[in-house]
């Protein structure tokens, strides 16, 4: 009797990874070479229409770092499983990671959830531990090694998707002047610590104070024995 040897890649249902990040396609590459089958990325809300996922036509859909809505004509005809950096139902909404930090959290849980209608109300299938130390760019980039082994583990196991248990707290999603520093507590160096570097990744607004038609931004923030040391952007206020 003849052996098969492994099935191509060719041959293997594809995957698709939806994620806004600038390292998706790296993501999508190594899952790729991982689960021996094709990943497609979509990095542009106006890319994601239900004709582009049907030429795909994936087995699964992933989704992380994304603030847009997936329509339902999408996660209606394939399974999509959304990433949200919270224990769920705790901390369902939006701004999910500066809402933690604030709250006094130092650690968290990655739910994989099913994409549904309602706002992070879907059924999970995994969860799994996140620090929440470091800069926001250093936890988003912790958290995307954590959603690599939860998606190799979905699409092997394809393990089966339980409701959410608990009471629901909900997060709102933070507006661009919740970055101003002049609103931590006066005095308060672990207050300015955290809103520094919970803001400190690209395409956040990162933290800042203005005075006399100037504007400071702060970045790569540590705390030492001496007080805050960070980066710090000068520039004119700009203009709204």
């Amino acid at each position: 009797m003849q052996l098969m040897g492994p099935i191509s890649p060719l041959h293997q249902s594809s995957l698709l990874l939806i994620s806004n990040r600038p390292w998706n396609s790296a993501l999508a590459d190594r899952l790729s070479r991982q689960l021996n089958r094709p990943v497609e990325s979509i990095g542009e809300p106006t890319k994601l229409t239900s004709e582009a996922v049907a030429a795909i036509d994936p087995q699964w859909i992933f989704v992380s770092h994304w603030s847009h809505l997936i329509p339902e004509s999408i996660w209606g005809s394939w399974p999509t499983v959304i990433f949200h950096m919270t224990d769920l139902p705790y901390g369902r909404g939006g701004s999910p990671l500066q809402n933690l930090i604030e709250r006094g959290h130092s650690s968290t849980m990655l739910s994989a959830l099913r994409c549904g209608a309602g706002l992070d109300t879907g059924d999970i299938y995994i969860k799994q531990p996140l620090s929440l130390h470091g800069s926001a760019e250093e936890i988003f980039l912790r958290a995307d090694g954590v959603i690599e082994q939860m998606i190799e583990q979905i699409v092997r196991e394809e393990p089966i998707a339980t409701p959410q248990r608990g009471d629901p707290v909900l997060f709102s999603r933070r507006t661009p002047a919740m970055s101003n520093l002049a609103s931590c507590p006066e005095g308060d160096l672990s207050s300015w610590y955290d809103q520094i570097r919970m803001l400190d990744a690209e395409g956040y607004p990162h933290a800042f104070l203005e005075a006399h038609g100037i504007r400071l931004e702060f970045r790569r923030v540590s705390m030492r024995s001496d007080g805050l040391h960070a980066d710090v952007k000068i520039m004119p206020i700009p203009p709204n």
